[in-house]
C-alpha cells in the first residue's frame, strides 16, 4: 500500500520519509512541489489516475506568516485551494485524507487550552487562509482527519530551536516574546501521530474522523522556550547566555500572533490513543540530532575513589 505524503520538503514531511514503524508493506511516495503541484486541479487528477493511495498527508502549506499579508493569493491557493483539490480528488478515489493546520486558526484570547471544537477567529491572513483549507477539507471528505498544531520544530529546515543555538552562539544576550503562551511541538513526534492515524484510516473503514490537535504536552512562552534550548546548548558544550523577556509590543510584525497557542489533545487520545510526550523530552531529542548528547558525568570524583 502507497501513502502520499504532500510537503515532503518540509519538517514535518521530512520526518514522515524517515519514519521506520510504517505498518509493514507501506510505502511512502513524498512527490516534490516541481513533480506535483496540488494546486493544479489537472496534475492532481493525473497523480490519482496513474496510482493507488491508502491515504493521503498533507503536510504542505504556505507557512511565510508575515509575508502572506502582502502574498494574499498565494497564501490563500496553497492554504485553502490546494486542500479544495484535495479533498474532492480524495473523495473521488475513496482515499481518507489527513490534513495539517494551525493554531492560527484562533484569535488566543481563550483563557485555557482550546479544544478542537472552539470557535474559529483567525487574525492573520495565514490563519484565514489555513481555516478556509480546514473548511474545504471538512466538507469535501468525510473521511478525513484534520491536525492542528503549533511551534513546530526540529532539526530541519529553519525554526525556533536553530535560530536560538545560532543566536547563542553570536550574541551575550537574547530578548525573546514573553507574552505569548504555546505548545511547543516536536516534527518528529508529530510525523509519528501522523503516520498512525493515516495507517488507522486506510485500513479501518470505521477509523475516527474530525478535527483533533497534537503538540507536545506542557505550555510555556516563547522566552520559556529560548531558556530551555540554551540551556541544553549549554550542557552540551555550547554558550550559556542569559534570554530577557520582552512583550510582543518591542518585537512588531506585520502579522498578528496568537497570545494563546495551548491545544489541547485530549480527544486524539481519546480518538486514537495518542498521548504526546512532555515538549521538554522532545527538545532534548532534537538537540541530541542538532549538536550530540549530553555528556556523561559521573556522580562521584573518581579522584576520590582512588584516594
Amino acid at each position: 500500500m502507497d501513502i502520499l505524503i504532500l510537503g515532503g520538503a518540509g519538517q514535518v514531511g521530512t520526518e514522515l520519509q524517515a519514519f521506520r514503524h510504517w505498518p509493514e508493506g507501506v510505502r511512502v511516495v513524498a512527490p516534490t512541489r516541481s513533480d506535483l503541484d496540488i494546486t493544479d486541479a489537472e496534475a492532481v487528477t493525473r497523480q490519482f489516475s496513474e496510482r493507488t493511495f491508502g491515504a493521503v498527508v498533507n503536510t504542505a502549506a504556505y507557512t511565510a506568516v508575515d509575508k502572506a499579508e502582502t502574498d494574499i493569493v498565494e497564501a490563500w491557493r496553497l492554504n485553502a485551494l490546494a486542500p479544495a483539490i484535495l479533498a474532492a480528488e480524495t473523495t473521488r478515489h475513496g482515499i481518507p485524507l489527513v490534513h495539517v493546520s494551525t493554531d492560527y486558526v484562533f484569535d488566543g484570547t481563550a483563557s485555557g487550552a482550546y479544544a478542537p471544537d472552539a470557535s474559529v477567529r483567525p487574525t492573520s491572513v495565514y490563519g484565514a487562509s489555513k481555516a478556509a483549507g480546514e473548511m474545504a477539507v471538512r466538507t469535501g471528505n468525510p473521511r478525513h482527519a484534520i491536525i492542528r498544531t503549533a511551534w513546530v520544530v526540529s532539526p530541519h529546515r529553519s525554526n525556533f530551536v536553530k535560530t536560538m543555538l545560532r543566536l547563542s552562539a553570536e550574541r551575550d544576550a537574547l530578548g525573546v516574546v514573553d507574552d505569548q503562551h504555546g505548545c511547543p511541538t516536536s516534527a518528529i513526534d508529530l510525523a509519528e501521530a501522523l503516520a498512525t492515524i493515516a495507517s488507522r484510516l486506510s485500513g479501518d473503514a470505521d477509523a475516527p474522523t474530525g478535527t483533533h490537535h497534537f503538540v507536545n504536552a506542557g505550555a510555556t512562552t516563547w522566552a520559556g522556550f529560548a531558556k530551555a534550548i540554551v540551556a541544553g546548548s549549554a550542557a552540551r558544550g555550547g554558550r550559556l547566555v542569559p534570554v530577557n523577556g520582552i512583550p510582543t509590543s518591542a518585537y512588531p510584525t506585520p502579522a498578528r500572533r496568537p497570545a494563546n497557542s495551548e491545544l489541547s489533545t485530549d480527544s486524539l487520545t481519546q480518538a486514537y490513543g495518542i498521548e504526546p510526550r512532555l515538549w521538554q523530552a522532545a527538545l532534548d531529542d532534537i538537540l541530541d540530532r542538532l549538536i550530540g548528547p549530553v555528556p556523561f558525568q559521573p556522580a562521584y570524583d573518581p579522584a576520590e575513589i582512588r584516594s
